[in-house]
């Protein structure tokens, strides 16, 4: 029987991965993705991206709500699949992960073994890396933890926004997990184990809270722009706007550009003069280029600003 391959994975970033699998000529037996879910003020089922990719390209679709259920099992080994894709899933359990010749893939986007974790691409963009990648590896019982495939090194650029790092390791990841795929059916993948690996685990990358999002203005100026283009487009980076003597309200800063590397004034202030809001930080300014306060639409500082029929006292904590 040919090789063929059950792909696991959700959101938009795994639907490319699919989409390059099968233009790569990967036969794809089966998809299995999140069940539709209650979404918008309707309440309306939602799909999956992966699910609407799937359907798209004629591929059967299994969204089992426990991974454990003796039916869903039976309907992958119905699939006869040699190996197992994952991208951007939840975490498998071995009963899953050990079931075909060729085990389970995973592809991940840092250069493993660091930045382990769930949100690897934000943290290396709030810590300031100048290099992140793409990791393929082996799945094993603990997470991120098995033997490297295969790996893919990009740049990331000073000012670019963990969204747009995104996009690109979306598309990259692609190619990536099309290749290893390949490789594997025709015996040539490697097989690395992570402890040789020569990327050093020194970071981790565990999931975004409200708190790791919050803004400190106390902190060097080039921390605060790369914790807000980590966090940008979602879930944003947010501080406590207090304008004049007004309860403070919820702000998210969603672009920034750093202005001035040393600045006088404590950190939170704010400068706002011909159209620009600049706030100072324990050493220097950014200039905050879109924000979102709180229950209103994202926009331009400059139209936040303008909004004002007389410019208050601003401040941030």
């Amino acid at each position: 029987m040919k090789d063929r391959i059950v792909f696991m994975g959700t959101p938009e970033f795994a639907s490319a991965s699919l989409l390059a699998l099968v233009k790569g000529g990967v036969e794809v037996a089966a998809v299995v993705t999140a069940p539709d879910r209650p979404a918008g003020r309707g309440l309306k089922l939602k799909t999956s991206a992966v699910k609407d990719q799937a359907l798209a390209l004629g591929i059967p679709v299994l969204q089992p709500e426990k991974l454990r259920d003796p039916e869903f099992l039976s309907a992958l080994d119905a699939t006869g699949a040699s190996l197992y894709v994952v991208v951007a899933f939840r975490m498998l359990p071995e009963l899953v992960w050990s079931r075909p010749k060729h085990g389970t893939i995973n592809l991940h986007a840092s250069l493993l073994p660091d930045y382990r974790g769930a949100a690897p691409i934000n943290w290396a963009v709030i810590n300031g890396e100048q290099r992140t990648g793409l990791t393929t590896f082996f799945i094993r019982q603990q997470i991120d933890t098995g033997d490297i495939i295969a790996q893919e090194e990009l740049s990331v650029g000073p000012d670019e926004t963990a969204g747009e790092l995104h996009d690109r390791m979306m598309h990259a990841g692609g190619a990536l997990i099309t290749r290893t795929a390949l490789d594997i059916f025709n015996g040539k993948a490697a097989r690395l184990p992570q402890e040789q690996s020569t990327h050093a685990s020194l970071h981790e990358a565990p999931k975004l809270n409200a708190e790791t999002c919050r803004i400190d203005w106390a902190r060097d100026v080039q921390h605060v722009h790369d914790h807000i283009r980590g966090l940008s487009p979602f879930p944003g980076a947010w501080s406590q706007l207090i304008i004049d003597e007004l309860p403070p309200q919820h702000f998210k800063v969603l672009r920034s550009r750093v202005a001035y590397r040393s600045a006088d004034g404590g950190p939170g202030t704010v400068i706002a003069r011909d159209g620009q809001l600049l706030i100072r930080c324990a050493s220097g300014a950014i200039e905050a280029l879109e924000v979102q306060p709180e229950g209103k639409r994202r926009m331009d500082a400059s139209a936040f600003l303008r909004g004002f029929h007389r410019l208050p006292v601003l401040r941030f904590t």
